[in-house]
C-alpha cells in the first residue's frame, strides 16, 4: 500500500494532510470540532468521498472523545449527535459517501441497549458506541480498497483488448481516486497500483482535471512518488490521446472514481468524466468506475435525480500556486494568486457531471464487479442484496 496518508489518526486527535498545499508542501491540519471538519471539506483541503466521509465521522468522535456533549440524557446524547452529523453532511451535498456513513452511524448509536443503565453510564455507552463505529469506517476502507483493485486488475486482463507481446496495458485516469482520496491504495488509482505491483501495467495517464487540478497537483504527485509510469495531459488532450497513441500505448481503459452512483448505474463524478466516457465509446476503451459500494445510491432511480454541488467563480478565473524562480526552482516559501480570465466573465462552475450508464462498461466495487446489462444499465441487487430490498420498498427519487 502507498506511504501516503491523507488522514492520520489515533483516539482524541485527528489530522489532515492539507492537500491545497500539494505538491510542493506536506502540512497536516489538526482537526478537532464539527466545524472545521466542514471547512477542511468544504475547501476541498480534503476530497474524494471515501476520505470525507472518513474525516466528517472521526472529526465528531473527537470532539465527542474531547467531552463535547453536555447532554444530560441517552435522548439527548443522540439528539445531539444527529444535530452534528446534519450540519455536517451539507460540506459536500454530491459524494454519497458522506450521507451513507451518516445513516449507519445514526443507526448505530440508535442500536446501543442502555436499558437498565443510569442517564450517564448510557451516554457515554452510546459515544463510545459511536467513536468505535467511526473508527471501523477508518480501518474498513483501507480493505475496501484492495479488494477494489484485485478486482478491477482481475477484470481488466479478462475484458480489455491487448495487442502488446506482453500483455500489458495503458490506462487513463481523471481526478484523484488515491491514497490522498481515502484511507489509502484508492479506488481507480487502486486499480493502477495494482496493475502496476502485478506487472500488468505498461503507462498510465492523468488528465489535468481543471479547474481544481485534482490530476496534476494529486495524482500526478501520487503517481510519481510511487515511481509509477506515467503522462500527464491536459483534459482536452484525452481525444488526441485515444486517437494517435492508442496502438503505441496498447491503451486499454479509462478508469475513474465516482462521488455517487445512481440506481440504475448513471454515476456522478468529477467533472469532465462524462466526456471522457464519450471518447472512450468512439475510440473502443472500457470504461471503468471503481467505487465502494457505500458510493452506490439505490434510492435515487437515475443521474437526473442527483444533485450536482456547483462551486464559486473563483476556483475557475483564478489559481494558486508556488512561485517558480529565475532559476527555474520552485520556492515553496512564496505562493502566488494570479488571474487566469477576465473577472467579469460569467462562470458555470459545476464541480460533477453525471455519466450516463450506457456509456460504462463496468462498476467495480469491493463486493464483485457489476457489467452492464442488455438495456443499458446495472442491477447491484447481487452485490447488495439486503439494501437492494430495503430500496426498493421506498419510492426512488428520480
Amino acid at each position: 500500500m502507498s506511504g501516503l496518508q491523507a488522514i492520520r489518526y489515533s483516539r482524541g486527535r485527528l489530522e489532515v494532510l492539507d492537500q491545497l498545499r500539494l505538491p510542493h508542501e506536506h502540512h497536516y491540519d489538526e482537526v478537532s470540532t464539527s466545524e472545521e471538519a466542514f471547512e477542511c471539506i468544504k475547501s476541498m483541503r480534503v476530497r474524494g468521498a471515501p476520505a470525507i466521509a472518513i474525516v466528517a465521522a472521526l472529526a465528531h468522535g473527537v470532539e465527542l472523545r474531547n467531552g463535547s456533549c453536555k447532554a444530560l440524557s441517552t435522548d439527548e446524547t443522540i439528539a445531539y449527535i444527529d444535530s452534528r452529523l446534519d450540519y455536517i453532511k451539507q460540506s459536500r451535498p454530491t459524494a454519497v459517501d458522506l450521507s451513507n456513513a451518516i445513516t449507519n452511524l445514526k443507526t448505530i448509536i440508535r442500536s446501543v441497549d442502555v436499558s437498565g443503565e443510569t442517564d450517564a453510564a448510557g451516554r457515554s455507552a452510546i459515544i463510545e458506541a459511536y467513536i468505535a463505529a467511526a473508527e471501523e469506517i477508518f480501518r474498513k476502507d483501507t480493505d475496501t480498497n484492495r479488494l477494489i483493485g484485485a478486482r478491477g486488475v482481475q477484470w481488466l486482463l479478462q475484458n480489455a483488448l491487448t495487442k502488446s507481446p506482453d500483455s500489458k496495458i495503458s490506462v487513463l485516469t481523471h481526478c484523484n481516486t488515491g491514497s490522498l482520496a481515502t484511507s489509502g491504495h484508492g479506488t481507480a488509482l487502486g486499480i493502477i497500483r495494482s496493475l502496476h505491483s502485478d506487472r500488468h501495467l505498461k503507462h498510465a495517464f492523468c488528465t489535468e482535471t481543471r479547474p481544481y487540478n485534482q490530476g496534476s497537483r494529486l495524482t500526478a504527485f501520487e503517481l510519481v512518488y510511487e515511481g509509477i509510469p506515467s503522462t500527464l495531459i491536459t483534459d482536452s488532450m484525452a481525444g488526441a490521446l485515444f486517437a494517435t497513441k492508442k496502438a503505441e500505448y496498447n491503451l486499454a481503459a479509462v478508469i475513474v472514481g465516482a462521488d455517487r452512483v445512481a440506481r440504475n448505474g448513471d454515476t456522478a463524478n468529477k467533472i469532465g468524466t462524462y466526456s471522457l466516457a464519450v471518447l472512450a465509446k468512439y475510440h473502443g476503451l472500457k470504461f471503468i468506475v471503481a467505487a465502494p459500494t457505500t458510493s452506490i445510491d439505490l434510492h435515487t432511480q437515475t443521474g437526473a435525480g442527483i444533485r450536482v454541488e456547483e462551486r464559486k467563480p473563483e476556483e475557475l478565473t483564478q489559481i494558486s500556486g508556488a512561485v517558480v524562480g529565475e532559476d527555474g526552482k520552485v520556492d515553496v516559501g512564496r505562493t502566488e494568486r494570479v488571474a487566469t480570465a477576465h473577472q467579469g466573465i460569467n462562470v458555470w462552475n459545476p464541480a460533477f457531471d453525471v455519466t450516463p450508464a450506457e456509456l460504462i462498461d463496468a462498476v467495480v466495487t469491493e463486493n464483485g464487479t457489476v457489467e452492464k446489462g442488455p438495456d443499458g444499465s446495472f442491477d447491484f441487487r447481487g452485490i447488495l442484496p439486503e439494501r437492494w430490498t430495503e430500496a426498493i420498498s421506498k419510492p426512488a427519487k428520480d
